[in-house]
């Protein structure tokens, strides 16, 4: 079995979120689909140990943010890879309640569904929740949708643990191909060697000196060695200490 199969599956990434009882919840998914037109209703996939699963099943409502390609780097760290019952994710974003009582968030995104939900099918390490679209709107036509496939270009980045699309990394990584080793011709030498990116362990994100990291104020250039003591991956928020070289 070729698992980079799966990565030519395509995908958009959103915001899913809910409430109960005053309490907010969300995470980021990949897998939302329209399944039907008349009702107009769509589908999310839920892994059961996220905090938002939990939350749909006692309210039945959620709703789907889309998100825009230059979608926040921290927004989609936050949402993504944190859990909603030890961070608060929606302190420092605007959202709003409209027809269902869901979060409806409008940083970074594009369009809104606000869904009740009608049926839920267990489908092993996660719930489907089937929701009938109560509301939804288009915040912003002139912005381009982000995709599962240039969110794993631009970050070259493994989905998340929870994620229906989760693939270990030592599968991949078998599959690869054996790189050469191409060996420098006596008396000449190789030059200096370029400097090293640096990994992180909870996310996967790459820090690529010679990119820098913009999101987060640090220039071209600039050596891992070099970051501030007080850097942190602008993916999960992980401090320095949980990035490996390689």
């Amino acid at each position: 079995m070729k698992f980079k199969a799966f990565h030519t599956l395509s995908y958009g990434l959103y915001l899913v979120t809910s409430a109960d009882n005053g309490k907010n919840a969300g995470y980021v998914a990949n897998t939302v689909f329209q399944v039907t037109s008349e009702p107009p209703q769509v589908a999310i996939s839920c892994h059961k140990n996220n905090d938002t699963c939990s939350t749909i099943l006692k309210s039945g409502i959620f709703a789907v943010s889309v998100l825009k390609k230059d979608a926040s780097a921290s927004l989609i760290g936050e949402f993504g890879f944190m859990a909603s019952s030890e961070v608060d994710k929606f302190r420092k974003i605007n959202f709003q309640s409209l027809v269902t009582g869901a979060p409806v968030v409008s940083d970074s995104c594009i369009a809104w569904f606000d869904c009740k939900v009608v049926n839920t099918l267990d489908v092993g390490s996660h719930m489907l929740f089937i929701g009938e679209v109560a509301g939804c709107d288009v915040t912003n036509s002139d912005e381009d949708p982000l995709t599962y496939a240039w969110y794993r270009e631009k970050f070259r980045m493994l989905a998340p643990k929870n994620a229906p699309t989760h693939i270990d990394k030592s599968k991949l990584e078998a599959e690869e191909e054996p790189v050469p080793v191409v060996e420098a011709s006596p008396g000449k030498e190789t030059g200096k060697s370029e400097p090293e990116e640096y990994y992180c362990t909870i996310c996967g994100f790459r820090y690529n000196p010679e990119e820098g990291d913009p999101t987060m104020g640090i220039q071209p250039g600039t050596p891992f060695d070099d970051l501030p003591e007080d850097y942190r991956c602008p993916i999960c928020n992980a401090s320095k200490e949980y990035f490996r070289e390689g």
